[in-house]
């Protein structure tokens, strides 16, 4: 068993800004952890997770795939940036962490070139205006206010996600039963050839989580 990574440097008053890991963040490591002999097959040379928060899962990936990787992390949120940076330096990973929305920042040099992409975003359904204050406020409600069916904010990733993929990338998504998640996977195969896969599946209290895993059709 792969340990969780050491958040012990982290403390109350850093929770108040940044999302603190909960049963999503720990549904993506065991999906993680059970495709990590296939991740290492990979044998990937970028990884990047959008949204890193606390750092936790790049952490954990780092674990998985040792230090030959190029480890990219974007946040809105400064904060979470720099506590991404704190965890992964306590846990030993190299990492880059940048302020950016989505991979904005990135996307041009990143073109068809990140092996593995990790997104746990913000999926609880709320108003729209909910949604877009709390991103441009750039704060904690940025983790989990997603708008109409919880998707607005994942939906602007889908639209951009495959223009990052390499030929090989493997995409992992956390979802709510509520997103509706069959929708998500037909239109994500029909309209940008990405096929998907239920990784992972849990009850957490009233949600019900998803690890969805996306590659490329002709894989």
């Amino acid at each position: 068993m792969i340990p969780t990574p050491d958040l012990s440097h982290l403390t109350p008053k850093d929770y108040e800004t940044v999302y603190e890991p909960a049963e999503d963040t720990f549904l993506l490591l065991d999906a993680l952890e059970a495709d990590a002999d296939d991740l290492k097959d990979l044998n990937p040379k970028i990884c990047l997770e959008v949204g890193s928060g606390s750092g936790c899962v790049t952490a954990f990936l780092g674990q998985i795939l040792g230090p030959a990787v190029l480890y990219l992390c974007t946040d809105i949120n400064a904060h979470a940036c720099r506590c991404t940076r704190a965890t992964c330096t306590h846990n030993k990973v190299a990492i880059d962490s940048i302020n950016s929305t989505y991979a904005l920042a990135l996307e041009t040099r990143l073109n068809h070139s990140v092996d593995v992409i990790l997104f746990n975003p913000p999926y609880v359904p709320t108003t729209q205006e909910e949604a877009v204050l709390a991103q441009d406020s750039r704060s904690i409600g940025g983790a989990w206010a997603g708008g109409a069916g919880g998707m607005e904010i994942t939906n602007n990733f889908l639209y951009c996600v495959k223009d990052l993929m390499s030929p090989s990338a493997r995409f992992y998504l956390v979802a709510l039963r509520d997103n509706g998640i069959p929708d998500m996977r037909q239109r994500m195969l029909m309209e940008h050839g990405l096929r998907s896969d239920i990784v992972l599946q849990r009850r957490a209290g009233r949600e019900h989580l998803f690890i969805l895993r996306f590659v490329h059709d002709e894989q």
